[in-house]
């Protein structure tokens, strides 16, 4: 495993973790300058995207200034791969205690999914960094803030329909951070090679981040 640490701080000052899902090297290592020189610090990539961890560790080694983090992390045998190639998180979309304990005793910052109260504490209480409410925008942020009313001392980080509209309520009710997809990775300007509209949009957004 690499020796490169998650830094929180670097997350902190842009809290949103960058999901980029189903796309080449190449076009990951095209977007990645502009992503970082507009404030951004942390990516995810999907376990289910084409050469997901060739893609990791040339981003780790390309960018040893950016969190670099494994996504859709369901299963051991994924979670054993990312980690082989020094992945510095882990998102999963569900609540797997092995995944979850495992990158606790390997001191791996981990955000697990969970939908309900029961899962959001239970994977908390297995040892999660955070938990990724998801999909957030199903249940919405008065779903969030009536949770975090019993359990205050959860970090949340929302992903699944959070975008430029709504960014500013999830962080409004106290979440840590967010999980944006699509909505930060703009399909047609990656498609259309549009640097300047995706540095604008990249720059949009992380002005929106009120805490």
């Amino acid at each position: 495993m690499l020796d490169q640490k998650f830094s929180w701080e670097r997350f902190e000052s842009t809290p949103i973790v960058g999901i980029l899902r189903g796309y080449s090297l190449d076009t990951v290592m095209n977007i990645m300058p502009v992503y970082k020189e507009s404030g951004f610090s942390t990516v995810e990539i999907t376990m289910n995207s084409p050469n997901a961890t060739s893609t990791i560790k040339e981003l780790l080694d390309s960018f040893p200034e950016l969190n670099i983090g494994a996504g859709t992390v369901c299963t051991m045998k994924e979670l054993e791969e990312a980690l082989q190639v020094g992945a510095q998180f882990i998102v999963t979309p569900i609540t797997n205690e092995e995944v979850i304990t495992t990158c606790v005793t390997e001191k791996i910052p981990v955000f697990p999914g969970a939908f309900t109260p029961t899962e959001i504490y239970k994977a908390w209480s297995l040892g999660a960094d955070m938990v990724k409410i998801f999909p957030a925008t199903q249940l919405g942020t008065q779903f969030i803030k009536d949770v975090k009313g019993p359990l205050k001392e959860i970090k949340l980080l929302p992903t699944g329909g959070v975008s430029k509209n709504n960014i500013a309520d999830f962080f409004a009710i106290g979440c840590q951070g967010v999980g944006m997809g699509s909505s930060l990775f703009d399909k047609k300007a990656i498609a259309h090679n549009d640097l300047k509209f995706l540095a604008r949009h990249f720059k949009e957004i992380k002005g929106m981040i009120k805490r």
